[in-house]
Formats: structure tokens, sequence, C-alpha cells
């Protein structure tokens, strides 16, 4: 069965930092990129991060450009999303999909795969 699984979610403070994961089963991530995505309550989805298949090359939107880190472990079939300095407009359910046709239409492009997602809540 062909699924990708996001973890790592949870409560943090302003300021504080989580790690999502990005796990694959039925298929190998090798040859996919991988974008992330949030939705906050009562928000449209918007695209966050956007890691390239072969290079690893990156892309962020302006709002978590220099705080937020994508990366990936081929070894694991896992792509992260390191978040540093979260802020509470941070808030929401965070899912990672896989472009189409690459980075370079995401995020508008039409997605292969998603995850159900992880929440993510920036709160003292």
């Amino acid at each position: 069965q062909v699924q990708l699984v996001e973890s790592g979610g949870g409560l943090v403070q302003p300021g504080g930092s989580l790690r999502l994961s990005c796990s694959a089963s039925g298929f190998s991530l090798d040859y996919y990129a991988i974008g992330w995505f949030r939705q906050a309550p009562g928000k449209e989805r918007e695209g966050v991060s956007c890691i390239s298949s072969s290079y690893g090359t990156t892309y962020y939107a302006d709002s978590v450009k220099g705080r937020f880190s994508a990366s990936r472990d081929y070894a694991k079939n896992t792509v992260y999303l390191q978040m540093n300095d979260l802020k509470p407009e941070g808030t929401a359910v965070y899912y990672c999909a896989t472009p189409r046709y690459g980075c370079h239409t995401y995020p508008r492009g039409e997605m292969d795969y998603w995850g159900k997602g992880t929440l993510v809540t920036v709160s003292a």
C-alpha cells in the first residue's frame, strides 16, 4: 500500500523547535520531490517548503525562510522539515505530498500522494 505518513507534530512554545518527518511506505521517495504544506484553522492550505528529488534543492515560502529547513535521508526513505523559532501563526496541520512535476510546479501543481497530516500547535 502506497502512503505517506507525517510525524513529529506537537505542542511547542513560541520560539521553540520541532522536526517533522515524512516517511513513505510502498514506494521509494528517491525519485520524488516532497512538498510541505500547512493549513491553519479557517485558512487555506499554503505551501511551506519543497525539496527536489535529485540534488535536494530546497525552496521555502517567505514566511518561513531562514527558520525552516528541509532535508532528506535516502537510506531511511524519509524527508524532514526542521522548524525553528516557531511562531503562533505556525499553528496548523502540516502535510507532506509528492508534486507530480517536482518543485517547479509547487505548490500549485498536482500532487500524486498526500499524507494525513500532523498537528503543530505553537502556544505559550
